[in-house]
């Protein structure tokens, strides 16, 4: 009797441990996909002023159709992706693209000092801060996400239910990468 009890105590506490895995894996997935929403309403922001960037810039540098035109393209690139991949690979052009443009501002003094570009380049220089921060985020719920997709014994629930790892979404800074120059 007492061993049929011990059974029964056991088959509870590894349902019960089970439930409690699974539970985590739903709640880890809906984080992911959280800071995922996060990032894109951060990247939507950013995507809907750099139009009225590359106008403020195209009154100032109008020889430069190149550039605003590369900017525009890699923008409207950027907007489409569907997938953090995707989003990935359109997000370092832009990021590219973007850097051509500031190249170019810094040949136009007037540009530079306009008080509306100014004040685009200070709301851009805002959302890039709080889209690191989401990145951040979601790369964070993304390793939680996918240690429990791929530790024992939580991967037996995983693979039975179908959880997948996620994707880490990566912005390289070319800019970030280069060792600064330091003189005396």
């Amino acid at each position: 009797m007492i061993t049929i009890i011990v059974i029964i105590a056991l088959i509870v506490l590894f349902l019960l441990y089970g439930v409690s895995i699974y539970n985590r894996l739903v709640k880890l997935r809906n984080l992911v996909q959280e800071a995922w929403s996060s990032i894109d309403v951060m990247l939507k922001k950013r995507h809907d002023l750099i139009p009225n960037l590359v106008e403020t810039v195209k009154g100032y540098a109008t020889h430069e159709r190149e550039t605003l035109d590369s900017v525009i393209r890699a923008r409207t690139q950027a907007a489409g992706a569907d997938s953090v991949q995707a989003k990935e690979a359109a997000e370092k052009n832009l990021n590219q693209a973007m850097m051509n443009l500031f190249a170019v501002a810094e040949q136009y003094p007037d540009l530079k000092a306009n008080a509306n570009f100014q004040q685009l380049q200070s709301e851009l220089t805002s959302i890039e801060n709080d889209i690191e921060k989401s990145r951040r985020y979601y790369n964070g719920t993304v390793r939680e996400n996918n240690t429990l997709v791929e530790s024992f014994p939580s991967n037996f629930i995983a693979n039975m239910y179908k959880f997948e790892k996620s994707p880490f979404f990566e912005l390289q800074n070319i800019a970030e990468r280069e060792v600064p120059t330091v003189k005396f």
